[in-house]
């Protein structure tokens, strides 16, 4: 089945398990009704006055003392961060009260959820399922729309594969191929939902330097187009109205004044007829990066490069009016950024849009499908790493379970992401969700051990410690929240922050088996506890439902299935340690040592490859077939692989494939993922999986930019991780009449 066919039926199977009435999709508009808007959007640009023009490029946070007359002005046409319905209302009836009437873009960082929380979107790209992704994505606009929402700023699908950086939560890890179908998903799944999907930060925002948020990045071409670009393609292919510029310079330019990004790359060759806004205050930030003198040059600068819209900089609110009427910012530039806002508006129908009824806004949030839902993506987004037998717990052999972590119990599960002031209703506490499942035969009590789940200082570490040294075992939730992640949360120790590395000790100490529970934001080192605890179980901050569901994995009622998105690294001196690396002359060589490309004090493997997850079952992969074993130059790679549960146990496993070129023009990377496909198999079943890679994925970019699909010999690598085992190769073709 094609990728298009597949997406489309994903699309109808989420639409048609919403209400056709509240459905109202955000997408492109084609034929006599794009024709319309088209029409439209001129007509109103002859009638603007030029400050009404620059309020259509200004965007205003939510305050104390908000002035709604703004609005009604005509000088603000677009905000965010309100959450209150009442509020939301009331910029709404501003804005139908404005001469132009033209409708407002409200936005906010709905990311992973508005009231019913998803798994953080690292951890969404740990099921390995898209369509489980789309569906959390659907959820995440439906919500937005019913408090107003139109306009969200995500997906983010920034490449991380440095996990000293702490935005890296909001990507979908290290590999280009898993990040592309992730943006994908999730731009259908808000725009499905009724809120306009903003694809960002272009570009290069996850390589700065040293993993330091906001740091310069220094990419050259053929990793700029082949590793950091293309889930902001697949993103835009996918529909997505909006896109946002990174804070940081790529190759000494910075983003939000790069034209030869925004307007040559993102318009002219990708064909983008959607807008384009600033991240938080950046544009006065071309100050600092030292290519504008004052904030008239900075707002010059931006406007000539492609930014539409000025978030929270306030200057172009200040003056961009005075600088055409002086003659140094061309109008034509200022319509043509306003013509992009309005279509984006029109497209989405955002007039269309009845005001919200502040009585009744919150009686759609956290429903019954979207907290299902956020069971179904956090049961699937849990990783197992670590098991000596320990898990699945069973009541026959425990008779008491002490839950150490105050992550196991806050009102929310709350990052850095969350909107404040939305209403949430209590979720459960995972020591409760224990105690329910394991059944009353089963004591399970609980100690926070520290004072918040910031963990940075102790709590009653006495009770703590005694509560675990009476159990039979250990289930200690810890984890990193409050600054250790998100913007703005670069680290140089990948270890539990605080106090919880001395906690786990001592919980280690008391001789009990001890299950680790983390809870981050990005891969730990967790060297120095293989060996040391009984199990560990890695969540990305899993949710609304996540301690339900991690005590549905824990006792064995639902299978672990997670994989992990990114490589996790033996050390922070390893960093960064990625799969898809390419080959070097001298590589380890089992025997020999030094002179070649190693660590003297450590081995180049990372602790957990990508890709990597364990089970309470066991999978076979056999019986590799090419079915192409000469692959014409338009044609299609199609392999297959037999898959089966060898346990006892249902479960869910990822096949994987990946593709080599062993001799090509430019060294290659030594793997590269061009399929998966996670299915679910009975114990003693087997299935056979086959996939289908177009020749067209298997070419890279020169340094000119150039995409080269170069003829010759690949291999095949199928199995659950990216050490996958199973071997084959074929022959892509050299095209008829080429040489």
């Amino acid at each position: 089945m094609s990728r298009s066919i597949l997406a489309f039926l994903v699309s109808a199977l989420l639409c048609a398990a919403v209400p056709a009435a509240a459905q109202a999709p955000m997408q492109w508009q084609t034929g006599r009704a794009a024709a319309a808007i088209e029409a439209r959007v001129e007509r109103l640009i002859r009638q603007m006055t030029l400050e009404e023009k620059v309020g259509q490029l200004h965007l205003y946070g939510r305050r104390e003392g908000f002035d709604y007359g703004e609005i009604r002005a005509g000088r603000i046409g677009n905000v965010m961060n309100f959450v209150d319905p009442a509020e939301v209302a009331a910029v709404q009836k501003a804005a139908r009260e404005s001469r132009l009437k033209i409708p407002l873009l409200i936005g906010l960082d709905a990311v992973h959820g508005v009231s019913t929380y998803f798994p953080l979107p690292l951890g969404q790209a740990a099921t390995f399922n898209p369509a489980l992704v789309e569906e959390a994505a659907l959820w995440t606009g439906r919500e937005a729309r019913a408090l107003g929402i139109n306009w969200t700023f995500a997906p983010m699908v920034d490449m991380g594969r440095d996990p000293r950086w702490g935005r890296l939560l909001e990507g979908a890890g290290e590999d280009v191929f898993l990040s592309r179908i992730m943006a994908a998903a999730r731009t259908r799944g808000y725009q499905a939902g009724g809120a306009a999907a903003t694809v960002k930060h272009f570009v290069g925002y996850g390589a700065g330097e040293a993993g330091r948020d906001y740091n310069t990045a220094w990419i050259p071409a053929e990793q700029l187009h082949d590793i950091h670009l293309p889930p902001f393609r697949a993103s835009i292919d996918a529909g997505a109205l909006s896109v946002m510029a990174a804070f940081n310079s790529v190759n000494g330019v910075p983003a939000t004044a790069h034209r030869e990004m925004l307007t040559d790359l993102l318009r002219r060759n990708w064909g983008f007829r959607g807008l384009v806004v600033s991240d938080f205050g950046s544009i006065p930030e071309l100050m600092a990066h030292g290519i504008a003198a004052d904030e008239a040059e900075a707002a010059r600068k931006a406007l000539a490069a492609g930014i539409d819209i000025d978030m929270m900089g306030f200057v172009y609110s200040k003056h961009l009016a005075a600088e055409v009427r002086a003659g140094r910012a061309p109008i034509a530039q200022v319509d043509e950024a306003v013509r992009r806002v309005l279509r984006v508006k029109f497209h989405a129908r955002m007039d269309e849009i009845a005001d919200i009824d502040p009585r009744t806004a919150e009686s759609a949030l956290q429903s019954p499908p979207a907290l299902d839902a956020a069971r179904r993506a956090a049961r699937e987004s849990i990783i197992l790493l670590e098991n000596d037998g320990i898990l699945p717990l069973d009541p026959a052999r425990v008779r008491s379970v002490a839950v150490i972590g105050a992550l196991s119990r806050p009102d929310q599960e709350r990052v850095w992401t969350d909107p404040a002031g939305v209403p949430r209703k209590p979720i459960e506490a995972m020591d409760a969700a224990l105690a329910r499942l394991l059944g009353q035969g089963v004591r399970v009590a609980f100690q926070p051990g520290v004072s918040t789940y910031c963990g940075k200082e102790f709590g009653d570490r006495a009770a703590a410690i005694e509560a675990a040294a009476a159990a039979d075992v250990i289930v200690a939730k810890l984890g990193e929240d409050c600054e250790f992640m998100g913007e703005g949360a670069s680290r140089t120790r990948l270890t539990l922050p605080g106090v919880q590395d001395q906690l786990l000790d001592e919980l280690i100490g008391t001789g009990k088996p001890v299950v680790l529970v983390l809870a981050t934001g990005r891969p730990l080192v967790l060297s120095h506890l293989k060996g040391r605890v009984a199990a560990i179980v890695q969540t990305f901050h899993a949710g609304s439902e996540g301690r339900a569901a991690i005590a549905e994995v824990l006792t064995g009622a639902f299978n672990p299935s997670g994989k992990t998105p990114m490589s996790f690294p033996r050390s922070v001196g390893q960093i960064p340690v990625y799969y898809d690396h390419l080959p070097t002359g001298r590589p380890e060589t089992p025997g020999r040592f030094r002179y070649e490309s190693i660590f003297m004090d450590e081995s180049n493997l990372p602790l957990y490859p990508f890709g990597f997850g364990l089970s309470y079952t066991r999978f076979g992969f056999s019986d590799l077939r090419i079915e192409t074993p000469v692959v014409a130059a338009g044609g299609a790679l199609t392999a297959s692989v037999t898959v089966a549960n060898l346990g006892g146990r249902e479960g869910q496993e990822v096949a994987q494939l990946y593709i080599r070129q062993p001799m090509a023009r430019i060294s290659r990377p030594v793997r590269q993922l061009k399929g998966f496909q996670k299915i679910a198999l009975k114990p003693g079943e087997s299935r056979k999986v086959t996939f289908t890679v177009p020749a067209t994925e298997l070419g890279y970019h020169d340094a000119q930019g150039r995409y080269v699909v170069e003829p010759g010999r690949f291999e095949i690598h199928v199995g659950n991780s990216s050490l996958a085992e199973l071997k084959g190769e074929f022959q892509l073709a050299r095209p008829q009449g080429g040489r």
